[in-house]
């Protein structure tokens, strides 16, 4: 039975999506069988592995408020391992539409769970909010894996986030556990950079990957092209750093 991974953080613009993406695409390049399953309404994951969302057929949204199988949403990527669930426009009216739906916060665990047995690992790449989306990521997640870009405002909303966690601990998913806290746009030069890793250190004592992802031109890149950064540039600071981070988190497992 797959681990399912959510990957979140209420905050926009830390590297999330990047994360999603490139994580995936590397544990898939080293044997293991993936899904990616993109559950934010911007559909920035299922671009960024070169699908049209205007030419899908169905999407996540589909599968939660229509009831259309997870396999029947399935998409095969053309990159090693990697399938996914894609995305589209749909889904940023869905959760007013769950509201009315029975056992509302599991439709994701639901889904899933036909499909579970056919995978090493799922990741759940969460919109940028607490809502009933990712509550119902994280009551089907094993555990979830944050980013935190290394700047000034990096801390603010986790005590929220964890907050969130525990309440959903409580409720639905007590096995709910951190996967590990990943440092992105890092730049090891500079001050500010030292004084977020400590702080973060701190706040997720043995929880803060080895690993960091640097600001990068082909990371940033990479996704207009619709490729994981290590198809796109294999030889990229971005790729080695999403290639370490995999190897890193396989070993943990």
């Amino acid at each position: 039975m797959a681990k399912t991974v959510s990957v979140i953080n209420q905050k926009g613009g830390v590297g999330k999506t990047t994360t999603a993406v490139n994580l995936s695409a590397a544990i898939g390049a080293l044997g293991k069988k993936v899904l990616l399953v993109d559950i934010d309404p911007q559909g920035n994951s299922t671009s960024g592995y070169g699908i049209n969302k205007r030419e899908i057929e169905s999407s996540t949204y589909d599968m939660l408020i229509n009831g259309v199988k997870a396999s029947d949403v399935l998409v095969k990527t053309r990159f090693e391992n990697v399938d996914i669930l894609p995305s589209d426009m749909n889904l940023a009216g869905a959760e007013v539409e769950m509201i009315a739906l029975e056992k509302r916060e599991s439709l994701i665990k639901m889904a899933l769970s036909q499909i579970w047995n056919d995978y090493d690992y799922i990741f759940l790449d969460c919109p940028p909010s607490l809502g009933l989306i990712t509550i119902n990521a994280l009551c089907a997640s094993d555990t979830f894996l944050v980013p935190i870009q290394c700047e000034y405002y990096a801390l603010e909303g986790l005590a929220q986030l964890m907050a969130t966690v525990r309440q959903i601990k409580r409720l639905y998913n007590p096995q709910l556990e951190l996967e590990g806290v990943l440092l992105t746009m890092y730049d090891g030069r500079l001050n500010l950079t030292n004084q977020v890793v400590d702080e973060v250190k701190k706040f997720f004592p043995k929880k803060v990957y080895s690993s960091t992802i640097p600001r990068n031109v082909r990371l940033s890149e990479a996704p207009s092209y619709g490729e994981p950064i290590m198809y796109y540039d294999k030889a990229s600071k971005g790729a080695i750093a999403y290639a370490a981070l995999a190897e890193e988190f396989l070993k943990k497992q």
